[in-house]
């Protein structure tokens, strides 16, 4: 294949085919092959969508999952003296997917409602950082006290 727009293919008789030219035709007018239109523009993304996979998703899924019967079922029915262990180790695995599944979701580019992109340049509003740190720290408070009424 040539580096040029040049035409070169042999006719039926032998003969050389068309050559198009380059440059302008006599009269200054351009070539006749670039004053055709090219058609729709299509824009295409090079870079692949960033999004949430299976492979990110199961594992944080089923950490959940494990975690919440373990922190659920000592809370439900009455079990002996590990209870409150278990439920505290369920408790802990929740919090692991819990983080787990951010760093996740920050990973893929999502942000905390409230709280600027990431790169934006912006400061997060400190009242936000407050309320979500509040919102943390009343359930984690919640389930402590509730554990530690098993014993």
């Amino acid at each position: 294949m040539e580096a040029g727009p040049r035409d070169t293919a042999d006719t039926a008789d032998g003969a050389p085919g068309r050559i198009i030219p380059d440059g302008p035709e006599p009269d200054g007018t351009p070539p006749a092959h670039l004053r055709e239109p090219l058609g729709e523009e299509v824009e295409v993304e090079l870079r692949p969508q960033r999004r949430m996979r299976i492979w990110h998703l199961a594992p944080i899924t089923a950490l959940t999952a494990v975690g919440s019967l373990m922190f659920a079922f000592p809370l439900a029915f009455a079990y002996e003296d590990g209870g409150a262990v278990v439920a505290m180790l369920g408790l802990l695995l929740c919090c692991c997917a819990a983080g787990w599944g951010v760093m996740a979701a920050r990973r893929v580019g999502s942000t905390w409602p409230g709280l600027p992109p990431r790169g934006s340049g912006r400061r997060p509003d400190w009242r936000v950082i407050a309320l979500y740190t509040l919102v943390v720290v009343a359930l984690a408070v919640l389930a402590v006290w509730r554990v530690a009424r098993l014993r």
